[in-house]
């Protein structure tokens, strides 16, 4: 029996954010997967080592937790003013697929980097020292993300003193403006609603808050289901039955939403919506042993990724937070105190973040300008991941 080799696909492995990834440019991937469909993701998968039945991803580039599962595809714009599309797919662990029905707003940190990097930028547009703005149009989402990377003699700067929990070493701040974040096919708050009565089976009917920016998100009150909002990794995901309540309101949360018709459909679509749980302020030890004041933050979110609580905070999921606590009478408002307010620092696994955005309100509609928060990137490895010739 004759086996064909593997190939050498072009790929860089960036971090952004408290994420990991493969990111790769549209023109070095293989023909048959440079179009969207069934090559591509197989591709995908074998790179990042999915399904893995052992849900280690011992055989690809993937670490087996939701926030390094992951996968970026750049390309020229498709969009005027534009200098990058930006494709992201979150691949899953154990079952064959790749979701592609949101964005990643930790991974796109490391999309300024990577475009510069991949000659997307026009050269003339990269200062010799200082900020380079780089245009992202987000494929997924159809969003405009606006990055300023720094840059020293001419090159992109990685190394630096911004720190950001989630992540053990300091890294160069990049600041990202998510434009427009909400959704721009239907309302911000797909109810019409800022707080609705969410019934679910077996959990009771939960007052939750659903909105769609940076990526379509479910709140609910902690104490509602059970927990005080400072919860750490273990504390829900050795719990079975408490990872069943939270995919069980996420179904039916997207039911409600519009974003599935039935909740059968949910398990074809992990990567939205996202789930998460808020609380007013209190004192806890983060997941590294940092003591987190009740005093240093507004309030408390934790928030389920691919079916596990996340370790620190999705940045699309942020962005979420930022945009619904600039809305007086969200939950996310409500347990930062309430009223008027542009930004927010909250607690979360790993320890803070402070998110900002600008929402207004017009003809009764709630409307969203932008969200702002700062993120770091840094190439881990670059050059060629290797798969097999005919696992795609």
């Amino acid at each position: 029996m004759s086996f064909l080799p593997q190939i050498k696909v072009p790929a860089t492995y960036m971090r952004g954010g408290t994420s990991k990834g493969a990111f790769f440019r549209l023109q070095d991937l293989p023909e048959a997967c440079q179009v969207p469909g069934e090559a591509r993701d197989k591709l995908l998968l074998r790179v990042i080592g999915s399904p893995d039945p052992y849900e280690k991803q011992i055989d690809g580039l993937g670490n087996a937790t939701s926030s390094t599962s992951k996968t970026v595809i750049l390309a020229a714009p498709t969009q005027p003013d534009h200098d990058v599309d930006y494709l992201f797919g979150q691949v899953s662990i154990d079952k064959p697929f790749v979701d592609w029905s949101g964005n990643c707003g930790n991974l796109t940190a490391a999309v300024g980097a990577f475009a510069i990097n991949g000659g997307f930028v026009a050269k003339e547009r990269i200062p010799e020292n200082g900020v380079c703005v780089v245009r992202i149009w987000q494929a997924n989402i159809k969003k405009t993300i606006v990055a300023h990377v720094p840059i020293t003699n001419g090159e992109v700067q990685e190394t630096g003193d911004f720190e950001l929990d989630g992540v053990t070493f300091p890294a160069a701040e990049v600041k990202i403006e998510f434009m427009d974040p909400a959704d721009g096919e239907g309302s911000m708050f797909p109810t019409g609603n800022l707080v609705d009565d969410l019934e679910v089976p077996g959990v009771g009917t939960l007052k939750a808050t659903m909105i769609n920016a940076g990526i379509p998100t479910i709140f609910v009150n902690a104490e509602d289901i059970g927990y005080k909002g400072s919860e750490l990794q273990g504390d829900i995901n050795s719990d079975p039955k408490a990872l069943a309540m939270f995919e069980t309101i996420r179904a039916h949360g997207a039911v409600k939403m519009g974003l599935i018709k039935d909740i059968a459909e949910a398990a074809n679509r992990q990567h939205t919506p996202k789930v998460a749980f808020v609380a007013k302020p209190v004192d806890y030890v983060s997941s590294s042993g940092k003591q987190i004041n009740a005093t240093e933050v507004d309030l408390l979110v934790r928030a389920m990724s691919m079916g596990k609580l996340h370790h620190a905070m999705m940045g699309t999921a942020a962005v979420a937070i930022a945009t619904a606590s600039a809305i007086p009478g969200t939950l996310v408002n409500l347990a930062a105190g309430g009223g008027d307010r542009t930004e927010v620092t909250f607690g979360h696994p790993s320890g803070t973040l402070r998110v900002g955005a600008e929402a207004k309100e017009v003809n009764g509609q709630w409307t969203a300008t932008k969200a702002i928060m700062s993120r770091s990137a840094r190439i881990i490895m670059e050059g060629w991941v290797r798969v097999p010739q005919d696992s795609f």
